[in-house]
């Protein structure tokens, strides 16, 4: 046996052997695409020694901190990868993320935030298919048509009340009952929520809807406040006793801290999926499919339900699992989106 030889027969047996240490292999200069489509056999391992290379991670998100905080700490831990973090609202998020893309300067390796801006960041090119095995573990409301994007958690609008303000047996059961002369200057709304009006639309009838919620802000009023955060803040303090749109996570959240608050639904709950893309030209690929991976596995999404969020994973049992909601589409929502804010404006005005 020549050289050459001895070599091929010392490298099947060290695959044999070790077949881990032979398939990991990572590949220098990798791209996202080049991590994101690959699905041989080592791709877990790849995807963790690429990672540890890598070192770091960063991620653009329209998450609370603490919310997105707890994510990123086990993350650390299980993977020894340290992860910067840079939060603002899901507006902002988009902006930073296009205007980077577009100078052509790549810094954000993963985006974490609201389905019409992970649609929007879609069609700018910007985002990255993944073939992750845990897509498979997802509702099929949670995963695109194109793959650059994958639904992580519900964000559902609910309605929520201050319990010391207002008694449950005085809810409103339809919005019609909103029109009762005792919730005057009781209601807020959150200032940008017009794909919650859609959904809302969608079922009561666009026509019947736009009378009725004009109606209701003539004879009772509704302040409109930029936040949902802040909005549900405003009904635990008793400034506002009804909001008409905050999340339910937030408000169970406070719930459980023993706050004033509780939440309930006005005929099919709306909801929208809050989304994790992986940057196209991401400096760390290997750490941002990582971290996609993590965050729809069983494990990942088991942390978001213990945060009380909804999670997309068929695998976590949750009880709105069993609520029925319609689901408002990012795509229709960007389609028709000047429709929808105008309407919206028209509807409530611009706020505080």
């Amino acid at each position: 046996m020549n050289g050459k030889t001895h070599l091929i027969a010392g490298l099947a047996v060290a695959a044999a052997v070790f077949p881990s240490a032979a398939l990991a292999q990572v590949k220098p200069g990798a791209t996202a695409a080049d991590v994101g489509l690959y699905t041989g056999p080592d791709r877990q391992q790849r995807l963790i020694e690429g990672a540890k290379k890598e070192g770091e991670l960063s991620i653009y998100t329209s998450a609370q901190s603490d919310d997105m905080g707890v994510l990123v700490a086990a993350y650390e831990k299980k993977y020894g990868v340290r992860v910067s973090v840079w939060r603002a609202s899901s507006e902002k998020v988009l902006q930073r993320a296009v205007a980077e893309a577009r100078a052509g300067r790549h810094t954000m390796d993963l985006a974490e935030t609201n389905g019409p801006e992970m649609e929007s960041m879609h069609r700018e090119k910007i985002l990255q298919v993944v073939q992750s095995p845990y897509l498979a573990e997802l509702i099929p409301q949670a995963l695109r048509p194109h793959g650059e994007w994958v639904g992580t958690r519900l964000n559902v609008f609910a309605q929520a009340y201050n319990t010391k303000a207002v008694r449950k047996q005085d809810l409103p059961k339809r919005w019609e009952d909103l029109l009762d002369p005792k919730w005057k200057g009781k209601l807020g709304i959150e200032q940008e929520d017009s794909d919650w009006l859609a959904g809302v639309m969608g079922e009561i009838g666009e026509a019947k809807g736009t009378k009725l919620f004009k109606e209701i802000v003539a004879k009772n009023g509704i302040s409109v406040r930029k936040g949902h955060t802040l909005l549900t803040q405003l009904v635990v303090s008793g400034e506002i006793p009804l909001a008409l749109t905050v999340y339910n996570y937030k408000a169970e959240q406070l719930k459980g801290k023993g706050a004033p608050i509780d939440w309930f639904s006005i005929g099919t709950a709306i909801a929208r999926p809050n989304g994790i893309g992986v940057a196209r030209r991401a400096p760390h690929p290997h750490a941002a499919v990582l971290f996609y991976d993590f965050e729809i596995s069983e494990e990942g999404q088991r942390i978001l339900a213990q945060r009380d969020f909804v999670p997309t994973s068929k695998k976590i049992d949750t009880p709105l699992n069993k609520m029925p909601l319609k689901f408002v589409d990012a795509r229709v929502t960007l389609d028709e989106y000047d429709k929808w804010v105008k309407l919206y404006e028209d509807l409530f005005g611009k706020g505080q």
